[in-house]
């Protein structure tokens, strides 16, 4: 089969002289469509694809050793945080054990009460380091934020109405978050 560019000739039998471009030339300068160019697209996109998803899976992969690793963190810092505390605490511990030896040789009941007062004292101000602070409730409005009721009473007095009228367990508070929340008896 003849190429077009062949049937076209000048009267010597060469090609007219704007027709004398190479077929590389025509080639480069005119977009080729044909099944080659498919082939080649769906090899590039397949290889687009390919990178897509290994990005993907890199980027999963990094994102499960951070949740991991700070899940591991966060363990730790609860370990150290409560090592602390305990640590803290063993000065009292100490102190109890020595006051239970005291006592029961000790026939003396002032003596041994003086004695667990003293670290009564000291467990409160090693909480209190720590960030601990009580709730003052008696006599103040009743708040569900607050205290936990656990039952009502008839008021004494009209103004102790809706107020806390007695305390059966203290609250706390940890660095300003409720610890533990005061069981009080409400005026009703």
């Amino acid at each position: 089969m003849e190429h077009e560019n062949d049937k076209v000739t000048g009267e010597n039998g060469n090609r007219p002289e704007m027709e004398n471009h190479t077929e590389t030339e025509v080639a480069e300068n005119q977009p080729v469509v044909g099944s080659g160019d498919t082939a080649g697209g769906n090899e590039k996109m397949a290889a687009e694809l390919q990178e897509a998803k290994d990005k993907y899976l890199r980027l999963y992969a990094d994102f499960e050793n951070f949740r991991r690793r700070t899940a591991k963190e966060k363990m730790e810092f609860m370990s150290t945080a409560q090592g602390e505390m305990m640590k803290a605490l063993l000065p009292v511990l100490d102190d109890f054990e020595r006051g239970i030896k005291a006592s029961a040789k000790a026939g003396d009941a002032s003596a041994a009460r003086e004695g667990m007062e003293l670290i009564y004292h000291k467990l409160y101000r090693t909480l209190e380091q720590k960030g601990l602070k009580p709730m003052e409730t008696t006599g103040t409005a009743f708040d569900t934020e607050l205290h936990e009721a656990i039952t009502q009473v008839p008021a004494p007095q009209e103004d102790l109405k809706g107020k806390v009228i007695d305390e059966v367990e203290k609250g706390y508070y940890l660095h300003d978050k409720v610890l533990r929340f005061a069981k009080v008896i409400v005026g009703a």
